[in-house]
């Protein structure tokens, strides 16, 4: 088997889509289709089921892509040994409010230390799997369930409080609340509990509240850290309203990748700084 098609495979199995997988390598669309097809007959097996233009990795695909990733490490494991960089891709996933409020100001500092590091920030209000390699690291408000070969640890704490425009009469403002398939998560809960018979408008994510705000619709909780630093956002209540742990997810076979642990390391420390 030409060793090259595993570079396919594994761009095909994270972009989840052949079109993404050609953006990826900067190659045509059909090359990455010639490519998959090459390397399902030599190895004998198909390696992605096609599922309304998705690429969905059957369990031959996920054991290739398991395979292409450690050629993938141990590729910049050399890297870094000889350069003493920490070069490679690293897939970061959290919350479109934590990636944009938090981690993209924050990132000049980590590109800077690692020059070759290529960072993809994944910015979904869903959860990517690990387990399916949709990422390396995942940010998560919760504890997470362990499982399928990942490791998790807790790295920080958020604290939030309710916000609304800096103007004058925002405490009188309606409230802003998430929409009913979010009632599990503790913000949603404590909204449900304070807004009373409805909220003027229901969300589904935190980046559509915080822009709402802004818009001057109405109130809502936020972090404290993100919000604090907001211009034109004011804390309406003193009192802290609820606390969530931050959680921070990787693949236990990662351990010691370079770039990998400077991307960790670089989470741990912006967390740590409050």
């Amino acid at each position: 088997m030409d060793w090259d098609h595993l570079r396919f495979v594994l761009a095909a199995g994270r972009a989840g889509t052949l079109a993404g997988a050609a953006r990826r390598l900067a190659v045509d669309q059909t090359t990455v289709g010639r490519r998959l097809a090459a390397a399902e007959a030599a190895l004998g097996f198909r390696l992605f089921d096609r599922v309304a233009g998705q690429l969905r990795p059957t369990a031959a695909g996920l054991a290739a892509l398991a395979r292409a990733e450690r050629m993938e490490r141990a590729a910049a494991e050399l890297l870094g040994e000889v350069t003493g960089e920490a070069g490679g891709s690293v897939r970061l996933t959290a919350v479109p409010l934590l990636a944009n409020r938090l981690l993209v100001p924050a990132l000049p500092a980590l590109l800077a230390a690692h020059p070759g590091l290529r960072l993809e920030l994944l910015a979904a209000p869903g959860n990517l799997s690990l387990t399916r390699r949709e990422a390396d690291l995942a940010l998560r408000l919760a504890r997470p369930e362990q499982g399928g070969g990942t490791l998790a640890r807790r790295i920080g704490r958020l604290d939030y409080a309710v916000y609304g425009p800096r103007r004058r009469g925002a405490a009188r403002l309606p409230w802003i609340g998430y929409e009913p398939g979010l009632a599990h998560l503790p913000p949603a809960r404590w909204l449900a509990a304070a807004e009373g018979p409805r909220a003027v408008l229901a969300v589904q994510d935190a980046e559509t509240l915080w822009q709402a705000l802004l818009a001057g619709l109405g109130r809502s909780l936020l972090p404290c850290r993100l919000a604090d630093g907001e211009p034109r956002l004011r804390r309406l209540e003193p009192a802290v309203a609820l606390s969530r742990e931050v959680w921070l997810l990787r693949h236990a076979d990662q351990r010691g990748l370079p770039a990998v642990e400077a991307t960790v390391a670089w989470l741990e420390a912006l967390f740590a700084d409050r």
